[in-house]
């Protein structure tokens, strides 16, 4: 059967086609209304439902998370890199004395998977001191199955390029990979 509002290779409009999207949409709401009502939990469900099915032409098909507990151990070295990170930062901006070396690295992707990628930018763009600025290929190009290869990130504070690159790849990218792939 032919259905005109599916183009390319979008998912078929179903309910419930984003069960975590829609429990996150429903979930945000609430927290959003500042307490539980009857009426707050209906419309939770109502948008819970309807976003992610008006949405299902522009949503890619699902991930499946093939390791949930790595997903969370990454999660919390996200969040304490933060923290640390948002320290060194407010040290770099209110002490005088402090001489930051700026730096641009190309950080070589082993990632092919497209959402460990965009996770990798977000994640790296999310650390205060660091910003992830390209996606690229190999010599600036994509490679022929369009994936990327390389994300150009500036860091605030670079002593020493090569290895920040390779703390970026052991702490977010080892562990996307393993998720992802």
């Amino acid at each position: 059967m032919n259905k005109p509002w599916v183009s390319g290779t979008a998912p078929a409009r179903r309910w419930l086609a984003h069960p975590v999207l829609s429990l996150l949409l429903a979930g945000v709401w609430l927290l959003l209304q500042g307490g539980v009502t009857v009426a707050g939990v209906l419309w939770a469900a109502l948008f819970g439902v309807l976003l992610p099915w008006l949405a299902a032409p522009f949503l890619s098909h699902g991930t499946r998370l093939h390791a949930w507990q790595r997903a969370f151990r990454l999660t919390g070295v996200v969040l304490w890199d933060i923290v640390l990170a948002n320290l060194t930062v407010a040290w770099i901006a209110v002490n005088p004395a402090s001489r930051p070396q700026p730096a641009w690295l190309r950080v070589p992707l082993d990632i092919r998977h497209p959402t460990g990628t965009v996770l990798l930018a977000a994640i790296i763009t999310t650390t205060p001191g660091t910003v992830s600025c390209v996606i690229e290929g190999e010599g600036g190009r994509e490679d022929d199955d369009g994936t990327r290869r390389a994300i150009l990130v500036h860091a605030l504070d670079c002593a020493d390029a090569d290895a920040m690159v390779a703390d970026i790849k052991a702490r977010y990218e080892a562990p996307l990979k393993e998720i992802f792939e």
